[in-house]
């Protein structure tokens, strides 16, 4: 088991990374708060319908819930001398709000679940959303963290993974909470979100009042046309499509990063950045190709 004080070194090494790409803030946790769930094998895929643990109303009742007020946060405290000048903590969750669900329930046991025992679904996602306001609440009360992500994919290329109105009902009242305690803070609240949101646009802009969106993907939806869209009443961050920067050429990826600065320069609203989380198959140079755009001026 990784001790408190091996955890502290390796975020050290973390903000240093961040530091020397030119970032002015590093992604954190805020504290080993979670939601245990049952094994799920992690290969090249992984599937949504393995690990959960709760079936009917005993295993809701036995599952031993945990208390995010148990746990550590210091290091949101302890790491502050280490943060360069100018630089914050944006803080993530442990997953959010419907993926926790899933994969405590399981995807497909989840739809099922819906229609045949709606009222424990509503048992589950007031479970879990009500312990991650609370966690979003603690994190954000540290002068160390500069904004808060709710980091809870929502859909995959064609859709949400519920129908907009199931998730009007279950997964956005608890979003909206979330919004409101960062808020109370004085601090900007992210979506980082995969799949295809078109639907529920509106619902994240005007109803639950995030302040920025992230996740793009031009299978999906170009960022030039997220931004057109939606520049101006949220936050465009990202968008550089992580299949693009492993494809294209250095060239190729300097010149739609050049662009894309180019349109937003006088409507702000924008931060250069991939389309999701960079993984490790994505070539270094072509990486640093990216964020030399960003660095240039």
């Amino acid at each position: 088991m990784t001790s408190t004080q091996d955890s502290l070194e390796h975020i050290k090494i973390v903000i240093e990374a961040f530091k020397n790409a030119g970032y002015d803030y590093v992604t954190i946790q805020g504290s080993d708060f979670h939601f245990p769930h049952g094994e799920v094998r992690t290969l090249k895929t992984r599937s949504l319908n393995e690990g959960g643990v709760i079936k009917n109303h005993k295993d809701f009742e036995n599952y031993k819930w945990p208390d995010p007020d148990l746990f550590d946060y210091s290091r949101l405290e302890k790491l502050k001398s280490y943060l360069p000048d100018g630089m914050k903590f944006i803080v993530y969750g442990p997953c959010g709000v419907l993926e926790n669900v899933i994969q405590l329930v399981g995807y497909d046991s989840l739809c099922y679940m819906i229609y045949e025992d709606p009222d424990l679904v509503q048992d589950i996602f007031d479970a879990v959303g009500s312990r991650l306001v609370r966690y979003y609440e603690i994190c954000a009360a540290y002068d160390t963290v500069g904004a808060l992500i709710s980091n809870d994919d929502w859909g995959f290329k064609t859709q949400t993974m519920l129908s907009p109105e199931h998730m009007r009902k279950y997964v956005f009242p608890w979003h909206k909470k979330i919004v409101e305690t960062i808020h109370k803070f004085g601090k900007p609240a992210i979506l980082h979100s995969c799949g295809n949101l078109e639907e529920v646009m509106e619902d994240v802009i005007v109803d639950m009042g995030y302040d920025a969106k992230h996740s793009f993907e031009d299978a999906i939806m170009p960022v030039e046309e997220a931004y057109d869209r939606w520049g101006g009443r949220i936050a465009i961050l990202g968008g550089i499509d992580v299949d693009f920067v492993c494809r294209a050429s250095i060239d190729e990826i300097k010149q739609r990063c050049r662009a894309m600065l180019e349109k937003t320069k006088d409507r702000g609203g924008y931060a250069l950045g991939t389309g999701n989380s960079v993984p490790e198959y994505v070539p270094q140079e072509k990486y640093f190709a990216m964020i030399s755009v960003a660095l240039e001026g």
